[in-house]
């Protein structure tokens, strides 16, 4: 098994969509058995930097395919499981701003100030 795995194994991306498919290249899926070695499932917030830059990379490079049977991927081994990963591009939402009084003092100093 861990030699199919080595030689045509995929990643399984789960999402808020469902399940994605990636194929990775031949150093990547080592270094993928590597990472899936312990658990078969590994959530995307717990992987390191590297990592998840290696799934994001892969994600963005390659097309998903969105179901398991589309080209071959039912026959191919699965190496792990990320679940739960953040979608590529999502937009960021801009940083608060304090809410200020029309006078231009902070609320909240004026909530401390009263005794």
């Amino acid at each position: 098994m861990l030699i199919e795995k080595l030689a045509d194994g995929v990643v399984r991306v789960q999402t808020a969509i469902g399940p994605r498919y990636l194929k990775p290249s031949f150093l990547q899926r080592v270094y993928l058995l590597w990472m899936f070695r312990n658990f078969p499932n590994l959530p995307h917030a717990v992987l390191s930097r590297r990592q998840q830059r290696l799934i994001d990379r892969m994600c963005a490079e390659q097309r998903f395919a969105s179901m398991a049977y589309a080209d071959g991927f039912d026959e191919a081994p699965v190496i792990g499981t990320i679940e739960r990963r953040p979608a590529i591009g999502a937009e960021q939402w801009p940083p608060r701003r304090r809410p200020t009084s029309e006078g231009g003092r902070d609320m909240t100093a004026e909530a401390r100030q009263r005794p």
